[in-house]
């Protein structure tokens, strides 16, 4: 039986997201939304969600126009993240996973 893949991971622009966090550590939001190509509503929902699970945290210095909002990883999402990636090598035959066929 093929592992469940977390599904708070399993959407695209939450998975690029965690991907880009991974390889910077941190990152701005205006640097997200560009990367990725996003609109600044998807971008604030999806980081929503990875926040609310845990996943990263924002900072928001200032206020209005001036405002600069940076994202981090925590370490449940990093931990997250491989959980993710080692369960969909299971997914991929010849992976060398036991159970994959």
């Amino acid at each position: 039986m093929l592992p469940e893949l977390d599904p708070v991971l399993h959407q695209h622009l939450r998975l690029a997201i965690m991907s880009l966090l991974l390889a910077r550590q941190e990152a701005s939001f205006s640097w997200l939304m560009e990367q990725t190509g996003a609109t600044k509503g998807n971008l604030s929902i999806q980081l929503k969600n990875l926040e609310e699970a845990g996943y990263l945290r924002t900072d928001k210095q200032g206020a209005g126009a001036q405002s600069r909002t940076t994202c981090f990883l925590t370490s449940e999402g990093i931990d997250a993240f491989e959980r993710y990636f080692e369960a969909l090598k299971a997914y991929f035959p010849g992976s060398g996973n036991p159970t994959a066929s």
